[in-house]
């Protein structure tokens, strides 16, 4: 039985990704080491066409333990912006590990679409998108603009102990963003890796990072 003082651990999966990701295997295989049950619930609920951050939100909330127990979110990517939000939100939140952040998504993701293609979202309503878990295409309601344009970065002003975790050379959200989002908030630790927005070859660095920061036992690893 789960003593109340022990954390629940969540992790939050990338946008068009799943709890099977390169990450998310990895992660709960080293949590399970550690004889912790790394949570990995799929964001995508069986219906990708319609997410939205504001979805994401109700569903992870949903997941929480009762409200003596403090809850640690792992989060990459979209995932990583989804718990900054619950941080903000949700008091129960007392630590958070972001990897690449999605800070500033939409002014990082539009603009490669381009016009043309932004406008013909907006006129149909959806937009193919290639989902990398289900290894293709599937469309994406123009609300998830509309409903990721309500989060600012800005009104994410919570001191809840943060950890980020950016590769220098990630191509989808470049790590000027975390830097940015850091700068202004001095609760934060960002750890800048060599690496891109897989942080595919340095997954042992963040386990030892999160370990750290966490304060986690080893145990018999």
């Amino acid at each position: 039985m789960e003593q109340q003082n022990t954390p629940t651990y969540i992790y939050l999966h990338g946008f068009a990704s799943g709890p099977q990701s390169a990450k998310a295997k990895y992660l709960r295989d080293r949590f399970a080491t550690i004889q912790i049950d790394l949570k990995t619930p799929d964001l995508n609920q069986a219906d990708f066409p319609h997410l939205t951050i504001t979805r994401q939100l109700s569903q992870v909330k949903a997941e929480f333990p009762p409200l003596d127990v403090p809850v640690t979110l792992i989060g990459s990517s979209l995932g990583g912006l989804t718990a900054a939000w619950l941080g903000q939100e949700q008091l129960q939140v007392q630590q958070l590990v972001l990897l690449a952040p999605a800070f500033q998504f939409l002014s990082h993701w539009l603009p490669k679409l381009g016009e043309k293609q932004l406008k013909q979202w907006q006129a149909e309503q959806y937009l193919m998108v290639y989902h990398y878990a289900e290894k293709r295409s599937l469309p994406l309601r123009y609300e998830f603009v509309q409903d990721v344009a309500q989060y600012h970065d800005l009104e994410l002003q919570r001191s809840i102990p943060t950890l980020i975790l950016h590769g220098c050379h990630d191509e989808v959200i470049p790590i000027q963003a975390s830097r940015d989002f850091a700068a202004q908030r001095p609760w934060i630790q960002l750890i800048e890796l060599d690496s891109d927005h897989s942080l595919g070859n340095v997954l042992p660095e963040i386990w030892q990072a999160t370990q750290i920061f966490c304060h986690i036992q080893r145990g018999s690893e």
